[in-house]
């Protein structure tokens, strides 16, 4: 069987569909299996009739674990469904979409409903279902509601786990249209799945004005994903309840802590999957407050930066050397920054800023025509770009009050063009973060280069970011996820050998390439002189990437 699913039940009877491409095997055969070398981790569904304590489903569960499989559900899931102080927190929120059923008699005080790997027969509870499972995380799942009082509101009351036997033959086509959404799979006969190294998920927005990457990126990166044996499939928010049928993920969309990427992020950690952007990263970067404190307890040169909050404000518009810079700590895409020219402008500018949060950031201005980003991965430089201020604005980014922005040149550099001190802090300053994909943002001048921010998300985007250095990007942050995955599972494949040679290329170097979906623009140049090589050579031994011997 050419499959990493595996679904167990207690009895083989107890499974009477269509037999897919799934293998299907009893609770005693599996626990008989034992641990053994497997050349990836299996996605297992735990179908058995009861999850209870010690019973031969939670010991199903408690070993899949074990043995390194992906299983549903976990052993914190088993224990969840069985808490009911837990559950207490969590209905709530459920009964908030149950929604007011005013097709229902107003004489029936209470209804069972059945959902199905997050699939329902109504569609009015269809987010409901999908909610319950993304909170349960349960395949087979009874929700038992109740009305409140005389009114049309509906209460989510219990929450029990189902056994096969308890779907109906009516129900049959609802469970098969959610266990297919759930392996990505169909459900009737088919021509053999092609097996993977590694399923790779790309979390996305796509009515996101501002992502991370376009669509056209994340076309080339699932292309580039197939030439290294690497399935990509994009998702979106409503996917979460089956992250964990992938292997790894790619987050491409702007992360928040107070914000489902985080939570997708969370997950994915929790499961031991490889992700871009990890917690911890999203958690340190989304914060400038923590950034400017991490920055200067570590040396790093930064724009003198001071905190201000309402009790500091009067005190603090006297001693600022003005103009500053004002800023919310978690602000995105030069939202909530602003320019303080003096005393008034900080006053009028703090009070709107310390609504939406007790501290702010008043940092010293420093005017340059670009800022430089510089992408890293792994505490290696990735790629390199002079973003430039908008015309007769001083961000790269100039928001106008009806929503609509605009953006500054984006020129992308050759890494062996740029200073190699500039590469060096780049580096040391992404390495404070973690090993994972960061954008460094540089403000240089004659005398000093300053770090200015640590995104955890930074923007790629074909013919933009990625016009020097081309596809090696996409085949390097694929082949770092697919090593990490490899050996978190100790498979024996030799990651080691993945090529990231760049597919040959041919640009017209010296032309302008614009990206009319993204508003962006593009400024192509070459920086080659008739001592390029040893130039560039020079600047990556100065960075400490290339060894002098």
């Amino acid at each position: 069987m050419n499959s990493d699913h595996l679904i167990i039940v207690e009895k083989a009877s107890d499974f009477r569909w269509s037999n897919p491409e799934i293998e299907i095997v009893t609770a005693e055969q599996y626990l008989a299996d034992g641990p053994r070398i497997r050349s990836r981790p299996r996605k297992v569904i735990n179908l058995c009739r009861s999850y209870s304590y010690l019973s031969v489903g939670y010991y199903c569960s408690l070993l899949a674990e074990a043995r390194g499989d992906r299983v549903t559900p976990s052993v914190e899931t088993i224990l969840e469904v069985a808490r009911r102080k837990p559950q207490a927190t969590m209905l709530p929120m459920l009964s908030s979409l149950v929604g007011p059923l005013k097709d229902v008699p107003r004489s029936v005080r209470s209804l069972t409903l059945h959902v199905f790997f997050g699939e329902i027969e109504d569609p009015q509870l269809a987010t409901l279902a999908r909610k319950s499972f993304e909170l349960f995380h349960c395949p087979l799942l009874e929700i038992e509601i109740e009305r409140a009082g005389k009114s049309h509101i509906w209460e989510v009351s219990a929450v029990h786990p189902l056994k096969p036997s308890d779907v109906s033959p009516e129900q049959d086509d609802i469970l098969v249209r959610g266990l297919a959404r759930f392996t990505r799979r169909a459900w009737n006969p088919a021509p053999r799945p092609r097996t993977y190294r590694m399923a790779l998920a790309i979390l996305h927005d796509p009515k996101d004005p501002l992502p991370p990457s376009n669509l056209k990126t994340l076309a080339r990166i699932a292309e580039i994903g197939e030439s290294m044996d690497i399935s990509v499939e994009l998702i979106e928010k409503k996917d979460l309840s089956r992250l964990t049928q992938f292997d790894a993920l790619f987050i491409r969309e702007t992360t928040a802590v107070s914000h489902h990427t985080y939570e997708f992020a969370r997950k994915s950690e929790l499961a031991g999957m490889p992700v871009i952007d990890d917690p911890a990263s999203i958690l340190r970067c989304a914060n400038k407050a923590y950034l400017s404190e991490l920055l200067k307890g570590n040396d790093i040169p930064t724009p003198k930066t001071f905190l201000i909050s309402k009790q500091s404000l009067n005190s603090m518009a006297m001693l600022l050397p003005y103009p500053v810079v004002l800023k919310v700590p978690d602000g995105a895409f030069s939202k909530s920054v602003k320019k303080a020219n003096d005393a008034t402008q900080l006053h009028d500018i703090s009070r709107e800023m310390l609504k939406e949060s007790d501290v702010i950031l008043a940092q010293e201005f420093m005017y340059t025509a670009f800022d430089w980003r510089i992408g890293v991965l792994d505490g290696k430089p990735l790629f390199a770009a002079r973003y430039h201020m908008c015309k007769d604005h001083w961000q790269i980014i100039k928001h106008a009050g009806d929503g609509k922005f605009q953006e500054g040149r984006v020129e992308s550099v050759q890494l062996t063009d740029v200073p190699g001190s500039i590469l060096a802090l780049a580096c040391t300053s992404a390495k404070l973060i973690g090993d994972g994909l960061y954008g460094i943002d540089i403000k240089s001048n004659d005398q000093k280069s300053f770090v200015i921010e640590i995104n955890d998300n930074p923007n790629i985007d074909v013919d933009m970011e990625d016009y020097h250095e081309g596809v090696d990007i996409y085949r390097k942050i694929l082949a770092h996820l697919l090593e990490r995955f490899e050996k978190r599972h100790k498979i024996s494949k030799e990651y080691e050998n993945i090529s990231i040679e760049s597919t040959s290329r041919k640009f017209n170097k010296n032309t302008r390439h614009i990206n009319s979906d993204e508003g962006k623009v593009a400024n192509k140049q070459s920086s080659q002189g008739p001592n390029s090589k040893t130039r560039n050579r020079n600047n990556l031994i100065e960075a400490g990437i290339v060894n002098i011997n």
